[in-house]
Parts: C-alpha cells; sequence; structure tokens
C-alpha cells in the first residue's frame, strides 16, 4: 500500500502521525511511505530520519494526498485539505465528526474511507487510540489549570497544593475515565484537593480504592455538580460519550455560583464540550473569561508536548495502520473487529449512528460494506 503523511496544519499542531521508527516497519512489509518535507520537524524527527527508515519525501501536501491510498494524519483534515482527499482514499486520524458538521458534511462528499482513532473499539469498550492522548491530556489539564490559577492569568491566585499552614487548591473533576483518572493523579500529586465525580459506582469504587487519600469520589447529577462548583478553584471537565457530542454538565448560568478567578478546563471540547461556555481555543489564544471565570478550552492540547504525544500516540496507533496496509480497510475490518466501529464515513455515507445522529443526517450499516 502507498501510505502519506502529510504535515499537519491545524494550529499549533506539531505532532506527526508517524515516527521513523513507524515508518522502517511499514516499508519493511513492502510498503510505500511518503512524508511531507518537514512533517516530523514539530516532533522532533528530521527527514533525514525518515528517509533512513525507508520512507520517501515529498514537497508539498499536495503530492502527499495525490499519491496516498492511505493518509496517516493526528488530527481531523481542515478546510484546506477537503479538496485534496480522493474517492477511495482510507483516512486514518481522528476525526470528531460529532462536534463540527461541515467537516462530517465534507468528508461524505469526497467519498473517502474514514477510519476514526477515537472510536476504534475493544471488546471490553476500551478505546485504544484515544487512551494514550486522553491520558496526556488529563496530565496536562492540571498542569495547565495550576498555571492559570496564577492572578496575572485571571486566576483566583493560589497555588495548587497550597503550603503548611494553608490549604490547598479544591480541584473539581468531571468524569472518571482516562482523562479523569489522570487529572487526578497529577493534581493529588501537586497535593490539592480533589473530588472525582462520576454516574458510575462501580467506576467510583475503583478509584476510590487506588487513589490517595486527598482524592474522593462523588456520585455525578445536577444537584450536586451545583453545590460543588460553588467551592472549586479548579475545574476538568472530562466527560467522554464515544463518537457523540458531550453533555453540558455545566451550563451557563452556573458560572454565577463560581469563585471570581475560578479556572475551568474542558478536555472534552474536540466533541463538543461539557461546559457550555466552553468554544475551541488555541494554543496561541488558550483562554478567555467570562464573568470572572477563566475558560481554557484548547481542542489539541497534547499538541503543546509533541514529542512525548507523538511516541504515546504512535505506539497505540502502527499495529493498527500496519494491518490496515498489509489487508486493506475491508479485510482488516473483517479480521479485526476493533477497527468496525472506527469506520464513521465510507463513500458517501455515514456508517458511525452517533455521528448521522447529531446532525440528522442519513445513516447506513457498516455491514453492507464489510459482508
Amino acid at each position: 500500500m502507498i501510505i502519506g503523511v502529510p504535515k499537519e496544519i491545524k494550529n499549533n499542531e506539531n505532532r506527526v502521525a508517524l515516527t521513523p521508527a513507524g515508518a522502517k516497519e511499514l516499508v519493511k512489509r513492502g510498503h510505500s511511505v511518503y512524508v511531507q518535507k518537514s512533517a516530523g520537524e514539530g516532533s522532533g524527527f528530521s527527514d533525514a530520519e525518515y528517509e533512513a527508515a525507508g520512507a520517501q519525501i515529498l514537497p508539498t501536501i499536495e503530492a502527499t494526498y495525490e499519491i496516498a491510498e492511505m493518509i496517516m494524519k493526528v488530527k481531523e483534515p481542515i478546510e484546506p485539505e477537503y479538496k485534496l482527499i480522493k474517492e477511495n482514499q482510507l483516512l486514518f486520524t481522528y476525526f470528531h465528526f460529532a462536534s463540527y458538521e461541515p467537516l462530517t458534511k465534507a468528508m461524505v462528499e469526497s467519498k473517502a474511507v474514514c477510519l476514526a482513532y477515537e472510536t476504534v473499539e475493544k471488546a471490553d469498550r476500551s478505546l485504544p487510540l484515544l487512551v494514550p492522548m486522553s491520558e496526556v491530556a488529563g496530565r496536562m489539564a492540571i498542569q495547565k489549570g495550576a498555571n492559570y490559577l496564577e492572578k496575572p492569568l485571571g486566576g483566583r491566585g493560589i497555588l495548587l497544593g497550597g503550603v503548611p499552614g494553608v490549604l490547598p487548591a479544591k480541584v473539581l473533576i468531571l468524569g472518571g475515565g482516562i482523562v479523569g483518572t489522570q487529572a487526578a493523579w497529577m493534581a493529588a500529586g501537586l497535593g490539592a484537593d480533589v473530588t472525582i465525580m462520576d454516574v458510575s459506582l462501580a467506576r467510583m469504587r475503583y478509584l476510590a480504592d487506588v487513589m490517595p487519600a486527598n482524592v474522593k469520589t462523588m456520585m455525578s447529577n445536577e444537584y450536586n455538580i451545583r453545590e460543588m462548583i460553588k467551592h472549586a478553584d479548579l475545574i476538568v471537565g472530562a466527560v467522554l460519550i464515544p463518537g457523540a457530542k458531550a453533555p453540558h454538565l455545566i451550563t451557563r448560568d452556573m458560572l454565577k455560583d463560581m469563585k471570581k478567578g475560578t479556572v475551568l478546563v474542558d478536555v472534552a471540547v474536540d466533541q463538543g464540550g461539557c461546559i457550555e461556555t466552553c468554544k475551541p481555543t488555541t494554543h496561541e489564544n488558550p483562554t478567555f473569561i467570562i464573568d470572572d471565570v477563566v475558560h481554557y478550552c484548547v481542542a489539541n492540547m497534547p499538541g503543546a508536548v509533541p514529542y512525548t504525544s507523538t511516541l504515546a500516540l504512535t505506539n497505540a496507533t502502527l499495529p493498527y495502520a500496519i494491518q490496515l496496509a498489509d489487508k486493506g480497510w475491508k479485510k482488516a475490518a473483517q479480521e479485526n473487529p476493533d477497527l468496525v466501529p472506527g469506520l464513521n464515513v465510507i463513500n458517501g455515507e455515514i456508517v458511525y449512528k452517533a455521528v448521522a445522529d447529531a446532525f440528522n443526517m442519513p445513516y447506513a450499516m457498516v455491514e453492507k460494506y464489510l459482508a
């Protein structure tokens, strides 16, 4: 198979979808790998390293899309890329379709095959290609939140862990999945007073067993959220409904109950956000303030630590990329059920129900293409 790795052009996105080590594994199996010039530089990988691994360097993004049967990316294609995508071309990347209708419509019109990292799913319902970036984003949420609690950046002027004789900051985490768990570990390690809210008693029992003493669990419901936000200094939105739009757990009217300088970090913003007032921001302009509450809503948080993120991501995606390259997407999905829910759009039809439902668009059963 001919594999193309374009340079990411989303604002401040420095990750790359394939490392030189990954390129070598694919080339070893007889595939051709084409990498756009300087695609790996943001993550610390030079063109020379790709060439040494057997990949070929192409000068432009247009040339990379033109030659490839499979495009490997990190973030969803953005508008300048839409016209470059070809019918039947396989795109393997994060899409988060349910949060952005123009992207969904563009991919339907392209008649490409869109296999989304975020909805590849194992039999135990775990999301193997979302986990590594969720781990990074969860840890970064606390790192960034602690930073924006500083007074010059609009925060309350609180040190997350406090000092002897002064209470630590109160951190509220909405969602006890991968993001929430990693955020809790990070906040707890810095000495904060942490509460995780979730709707699953089983998950909360697990978290209560494994977390340190400064992490507490609480049932997530509107009443409890409204009570907890009055006292929180840092609130992390970490709610995920795979492939679908995140629900709004914090609404516009709740901001008036928060303390001046409270910081909100919505990690779910690339799925529509679980905080109503959050809208996607970039690393260039990461925050905005509404009602004296600081909102940090960067949609590609792991892009700020591209070396760590690229290695973590490609450790997870490469085994699937090899299967797709060796067998083609159809046979790979027939033989590996993990890949079936990853298929979101095929040849002009939406085959992932949550995406179709998000925009009231027609839905086709994926089995139609795998029979």
